[in-house]
């Protein structure tokens, strides 16, 4: 119980960190009664479902060495925005960015791009935030 907490906590706390770094990329229709909602069910998603996936896709996953797990965050994330029909991921504009001599340009991304991205982002800050509690 006390490991669900924390992931419902942590996975909250990332939405939010995720939905201020793209202002137009996720949209919470409810404001934080709509990110709750999304949080329990981006855990319970990965609790159940994600493991389903990950059997189903094991050979898929073997071939490309571990990259098609990208795939399933993906899927697993608009699964999400299937349930929850306050929470949206939308296509947005990203305006660039440069930092002593890193320099990522701007770009649009679509609405699949936004996923990916949005996704990436999403496992990056978990796995960042349950490396710093441990």
């Amino acid at each position: 119980m006390k490991k669900l907490l924390r992931s419902f906590l942590v996975k909250a706390i990332v939405l939010w960190i995720v939905s201020q770094l793209l202002v137009n990329g996720i949209t919470f229709a409810k404001g934080y009664e709509t990110l709750a909602v999304a949080a329990v069910v981006l855990g319970l998603v990965n609790l159940f479902i994600r493991p389903l996936l990950n059997i189903l896709f094991l050979p898929i996953n073997v071939l490309t060495l571990g990259a098609f797990r990208w795939i399933i965050n993906v899927v697993t994330l608009f699964l999400v925005t299937l349930l929850v029909p306050d929470f949206k991921i939308n296509a947005f504009h990203f305006p660039g960015l440069s930092y002593f001599g890193l320099s990522i340009p701007a770009f649009d991304a679509g609405t699949i791009l936004a996923f990916i991205i949005i996704s990436f982002l999403l496992s990056l800050f978990t796995g960042l935030i349950f490396w710093v509690i441990k």
